[in-house]
């Protein structure tokens, strides 16, 4: 089995910043795309960015230049950094890694369970 662990959500005033971590653990052979997307209420889930297992990252045109996203290959862990924080960026975040399970395995979609982010003065 494999289990996605989020952390780093809360409750910050405009302009701030909050770091999410999402870790995965268990059976794990090896990962590929790790990505983080967001869900507001009453709205779809959207992409936010992702990074390849080469460290090429791609970003929603909404938080380019404020966010980033980073990896840690020895830890199975994506990270989000999240600076200058608007009320729009207030939703549920889930991460999202493609993980190979076996040798020779196919890659699969596992979810982190969401945190959330509340951005308000």
């Amino acid at each position: 089995q494999v289990q996605l662990v989020e952390s780093g959500g809360g409750l910050v005033q405009p302009g701030e910043s909050l770091r999410l971590s999402c870790a995965a653990s268990g059976s794990i052979i090896s990962i590929n795309t790790m990505g983080w997307y967001r869900q507001a209420p009453g709205k779809q889930r959207e992409l936010v960015a992702h990074i390849s297992s080469g460290g090429s990252t791609n970003y929603a045109d909404s938080v380019k230049g404020r966010f980033t996203i980073s990896r840690d290959n020895a830890k199975n862990t994506v990270y989000l950094q999240m600076n200058s924080l608007k009320p729009d960026d207030t939703a549920v975040y889930y991460c999202n890694q493609e993980i190979r399970r076996r040798w020779a395995g196919p890659f699969e979609n596992y979810w982190g369970q969401g945190t959330q982010v509340t951005v308000s003065s």
